[in-house]
């Protein structure tokens, strides 16, 4: 069979969309004061505004020209979009934005279950249960802290079996922090070579960079068309479910060893709940499946990203890497680095925090949808309708950040050099939708960065540019490169 042009390919996409706007569309209403935003296309919205590597850009440029309250459509769904620390602050911390909008693409396979796409009684019990079990399983105590040390102990011996040459970092340091949230959901850690673990990996990988693309945006607009027309969406989901099938497997092995009285993880704890009386309403299946696929993916792709992004800017900026050494040798010296040295540690503090504002790794937010008819900021913003409260504009807010687009760790240091908080440092997003796992990746980050910068000094290859722009995806990481990890006297 011969492989179709790509233009047909394309040609036939369009043809499909137009059919199916005439023959499906749905009329939209006119909401009379909603939002302003850039004049939509026939069919196809606003879709070529739309950046194709870093779609948040277009959002920026939107709200620059319409405000801080505007709105953007692809195909006939409109779309508000909010901007600045004030403005996004205010609706995050508002309950009539706490829902999640219909979006098909996750939809598919989520079902509704789990916590990260569902709404209502589900999503309640489902974050209230995951709270409650990280929580029990060592979520900022002493016991993660430990396995967090642990693991740190591995990812400096791999580095050092480089011998200071250059290497790619990104699947060791997914593979790191993979087996912290791992060893919370399963007991268990992977050695970094394990091809259980690299293929798991790949997919989550492989995910998140598909669905920043434009087809998975008119997939979310148009489904049933898009159902029938080639493209990276299609691989989306086959990698979703070979995950969940993963799971699935995983948690029916532990059924048939559980004991309740002796709960190892929080599949264990999950299935406990499940021998209770009138649990089957949420403690189901499928409500498992999709809470651990949520966990694993959030607790593994953020964090690690967030620490490749530490060694780039690190290697960019050898006069921070070297004062936060020095603070490093001040305060822990040769010991082993302790969650609690952190506030002794106001530059290296301030650092960390400066590379989650800076790498901007979840630029567009989790979505948000309106749970009934909302005004807000003078503007009526109807009930469902998909909201997107711009994190990428709150931690480049030129009115909370003296250099919005620079790396520069004083945004979080006083003249004196002590730690200050920001208001508009938000990397973890705030309100009800809020990252579940917010004190877990906070040790992460500090215990990996410690422990690394502890052992190593980090240098580009000879000859070998630094490129800080973003890579393509929901979850931006940085451009591909690779490093050299110095070992230290």
């Amino acid at each position: 069979m011969l492989a179709a042009d790509p233009m047909t390919i394309l040609l036939s996409a369009f043809i499909c969309l137009l059919l199916g706007f005439v023959l499906f569309g749905r009329k939209r209403n006119v909401c009379q004061n909603f939002p302003p935003g850039p004049r939509p296309l026939p069919v196809i919205g606003n879709l070529l505004l739309m950046d194709r590597k870093q779609p948040y850009k277009a959002l920026l440029k939107v709200s620059k020209k319409y405000g801080p309250v505007c709105s953007f459509q692809i195909g006939p769904l409109k779309t508000v979009v909010l901007c600045g620390y004030d403005t996004v602050k205010d609706a995050l911390l508002n309950d009539e934005f706490a829902d999640r909008p219909a979006m098909p693409m996750l939809d598919d396979v989520a079902k509704g279950h789990g916590i990260l796409s569902s709404n209502g009684e589900n999503w309640r019990v489902m974050r209230r249960f995951a709270l409650s079990t990280l929580r029990d399983f060592g979520m900022g105590k002493k016991t993660i802290e430990s396995k967090i040390n642990e693991e740190c102990d591995h990812l400096v011996q791999k580095f050092s079996s480089y011998g200071g040459k250059p290497f790619d970092t990104t699947m060791i340091m997914n593979a790191a922090v993979a087996n912290i949230i791992a060893s919370i959901l399963l007991s268990h850690r992977f050695h970094y070579e394990n091809p259980t673990l690299l293929r798991l990996l790949k997919l989550v990988n492989e995910n998140t960079k598909f669905m920043a693309s434009r087809i998975a945006m008119l997939y979310n607009t148009f489904p049933s068309i898009m159902r029938w027309i080639p493209g990276c969406h299609k691989s989306i989901y086959k990698n979703a479910q070979e995950l969940l099938e993963f799971i699935r497997e995983t948690f029916s092995k532990q059924k048939v060893e559980l004991d309740i009285n002796d709960q190892r993880n929080l599949i264990d704890a999950f299935l406990s709940r499940q021998q209770e009386p009138n649990s089957g309403k949420y403690f189901h299946d499928d409500n498992l499946t999709i809470l651990v696929f949520d966990l694993f993916v959030a607790g593994m792709e953020t964090t690690s990203t967030t620490l490749r992004w530490a060694l780039l800017l690190m290697m960019k900026y050898p006069e921070i890497q070297k004062k936060v050494q020095d603070e490093i040798e001040k305060v822990i010296g040769s010991a082993e680095p302790r969650a609690e040295h952190r506030k002794e540690m106001p530059y290296t503090d301030a650092v960390i925090h400066e590379i989650q504002r800076f790498a901007n790794i979840f630029p567009m937010n989790g979505p948000h949808a309106t749970t009934k008819d909302v005004t807000f900021r003078g503007f009526l913003i109807p009930k469902g309708t998909f909201v997107i409260p711009l994190l990428a504009s709150v931690l480049k807010d030129e009115n909370y950040f003296k250099k919005p687009n620079e790396f520069y760790p004083e945004h979080f240091l006083d003249s004196e050099g002590h730690f200050v908080k920001n208001d508009a440092f938000l990397p973890f997003s705030a309100g009800r939708r809020s990252c579940a796992g917010e004190n877990l990746a906070r040790m992460e980050l500090f215990l990996f960065f410690t422990s690394l910068l502890q052992n190593f000094t980090f240098q580009a290859p000879p000859g070998e540019e630094l490129d800080l722009t973003p890579d393509v995806g929901i979850a931006t990481p940085p451009m591909q490169h690779t490093v050299c990890a110095l070992p230290r006297a």
